[in-house]
């Protein structure tokens, strides 16, 4: 199953997010792609504001994760700074998948070989100056549940 939304601001980048994050359930993992700029981090803001999460969120560079806490938990990754895909089993990243909270993860092509086969992905990609394509797909239970959401 794949959605795929226009964007043409910040604002509806974000807002995509926030819709999608008002749907979200623990144990849900996202991946998130795009190139340098594209409008991850807005995305991850926008998820994180409809899992009810007050404050300002930013991208986790340096501190490869962040957990947040709203009506749901939510644990944002960024592991664009990571060498070898190894790496995340030291910050213990499959407990944070133990179903706990809503998982995000920023440039996770970089980890693709320890992730596991259910996720969804969701790629943010320019189309022109201010204009994003953001793609929403899925397999298994993801595929269900983009089948059921509606933007």
């Amino acid at each position: 199953m794949e959605i795929r939304l226009k964007s043409s601001s910040h604002e509806e980048t974000w807002e995509i997010g926030r819709k999608l994050g008002e749907k979200l359930k623990p144990g849900m993992l996202l991946c998130l792609s795009g190139d340098l700029g594209a409008g991850k981090t807005v995305i991850a803001q926008g998820i994180a504001k409809g899992l009810g999460v007050e404050g300002h969120v930013t991208s986790p560079t340096f501190n490869i994760v962040r957990e947040y806490h709203g009506r749901e938990k939510f644990c944002h990754f960024d592991v664009y700074r990571i060498s070898d895909p190894e790496e995340m089993f030291e910050i213990g990243f499959y407990e944070y998948l133990n179903g706990e909270a809503v998982c995000l993860i920023e440039w996770a092509e970089l980890i693709g070989e320890i992730l596991p086969k259910e996720h969804m992905n969701i790629e943010v990609r320019y189309t022109g100056d201010e204009e994003r394509e953001i793609t929403l797909s899925g397999e298994g239970i993801y595929e269900e549940f983009l089948s059921q959401i509606a933007f």
